[in-house]
């Protein structure tokens, strides 16, 4: 399978690259506004049910947020390293890599499914459950737990399709589950009168089905790469590291979004239910409004592995110049829209005027900070992409946490609740400063003509496997 020109490989490799980043973000975006809408529609009908109940959603959210990290750290690092592969015509190795990243991440799901039931008392009040918040996080939650296995290897098989250059066919799966949980989701609750039990039982009949449909994809040959269980065991020690080293700037920005997810609801629940409930609901308001922009960056990630694996650099360039214009732009336009907006938005989702008050302010701080958002997210993409992994992992850790959270316990102290609200919009400011200079240093470094070595950039990578 060595240097296989295939049509896949002309497609990524010749396309024009504005038109394949938009062909390939398309599906991304849909994507993830579908689960956007999916996070937003729970949010209301749970926020029926009373402020508790809405409040257990955003605190159940940092415990998905770990599950999810584990995929994404799975299906990212074996996806850089499969595209890279497959930009130089090497799909048995690309295989390999797509087999170890499926079946480690579904492992990971098995183990914090046993984990999460042997201490699921413990791990509601860690993940800042009030008194009354508690019951209703305890019974979401057990959902969430028999559906991690399916939640982290469906993200693994839609980042290896992404990184294929084939996201449609992982929209189709991520999708299908996410309409399924929605419209799940009045029937199970109030159809039947089954509450937040039909919140977290709908939740989970969706993961299962997104998994279904993303792993026949794989089986019925729709994908580039194969996976079983063979190729996941064929594939060593070191190879293993390396997928969790490449991933490890998404597990980072996963895993520090559970840890301030799980401070910020610790903070909040200083300041009561309506608190915890405001936080979680402009968490999700503001995930859906920029979801354009990161799928932009998501449909960019394949076209720079691909690219600087096929040792098309020039693509490289043109890719990361347009996908930054292009989320900017995006980005703009959002922020100018939640700026108008914002009340009513958080209305939507919770008629109470001390959350509508609470979500306000911090919504529209949130979408004055996010006018810088969109360099530091493609910068870490195109590390990301190209293995340079020591790079994307610091300045992941430091834009999702190694800012908010000194920031968070800092101006808690200082302004109490208004230092919650101005924490997250802080930490997203001070990193730009950082983001720039590891952009220049990447594209420095890289190589002026297409077709030259790529040089040592990828931390002894080739060694490593």
């Amino acid at each position: 399978m060595k240097n296989d020109k295939s049509e896949q490989y002309a497609k990524m490799t010749q396309t024009p690259v504005s038109k394949l980043i938009i062909t390939l973000s398309v599906p991304s975006i849909i994507t993830m506004l579908i689960n956007n809408i999916y996070n937003l529609v729970d949010t209301a009908f749970v926020g029926r049910l009373g402020t508790s109940a809405s409040g257990a959603v955003g605190v159940v959210f940092g415990f998905m947020s770990i599950i999810q990290a584990f995929g994404f750290m799975f299906g990212q690092g074996a996806g850089s390293i499969l595209s890279r592969a497959l930009g130089a015509g090497d799909r048995e190795k690309a295989s390999d890599h797509a087999s170890a990243g499926f079946y480690y991440s579904m492992l990971c799901g098995i183990i914090l499914c046993v984990l999460g039931f042997l201490f699921l008392d413990d791990i509601v009040v860690i993940l800042g459950s009030t008194p009354t918040i508690a019951p209703y996080a305890k019974t979401y939650i057990a959902y969430i737990l028999i559906a991690a296995p399916f939640m982290s290897s469906s993200l693994s098989l839609n980042n290896v399709l992404r990184y294929e250059g084939k996201a449609n066919l992982g929209m189709i799966g991520m999708m299908t589950g996410a309409v399924l949980n929605m419209i799940g989701d009045p029937i199970f609750m109030f159809g039947l009168n089954m509450g937040i039990n039909g919140a977290g039982l709908s939740t989970a009949i969706g993961q299962f089905v997104s998994w279904a449909i993303l792993f026949a994809m794989f089986k019925l040959g729709k994908s580039e790469t194969q996976i079983s269980v063979k190729r996941a065991l064929h594939v060593g020690r070191r190879s293993v590291l390396n997928i969790m080293a490449t991933g490890m700037p998404s597990l980072i920005r996963q895993g520090l979004n559970s840890i301030t997810t799980v401070l910020l609801n610790s903070r909040c629940a200083l300041y009561g239910d309506a608190a915890v409930a405001a936080m979680s609901i402009v968490s999700r308001i503001f995930f859906f409004a920029f979801s354009i922009a990161i799928g932009v960056g998501q449909g960019f990630q394949p076209v720079s592995a691909f690219n600087y694996g096929a040792r098309k650099y020039s693509r490289v360039r043109r890719g990361y110049v347009f996908t930054t214009a292009v989320s900017q732009g995006v980005i703009t336009v959002a922020s100018v829209i939640l700026l108008l907006f914002s009340g009513g938005m958080i209305a939507v989702f919770r008629n109470d005027p001390e959350v509508i008050e609470i979500g306000t302010r911090a919504l529209r701080l949130q979408a004055v900070a996010s006018l810088f958002l969109a360099p530091c997210v493609t910068t870490e993409m195109l590390l990301q992409s190209t293995g340079r992994r020591s790079e994307a992992s610091i300045l992941s850790a430091a834009r999702n946490g190694l800012f908010f959270i000194p920031a968070l316990i800092i101006l808690t102290a200082l302004r109490g609740l208004s230092g919650i609200q101005e924490a997250q919009p802080i930490s997203t400011v001070l990193s730009l400063p950082l983001a720039v200079p590891f952009a220049i240093s990447f594209f420095k470094s890289l190589p002026k003509t297409d077709g030259d070595e790529p040089g040592k950039t990828e931390e002894n990578e080739a060694k490593a496997e």
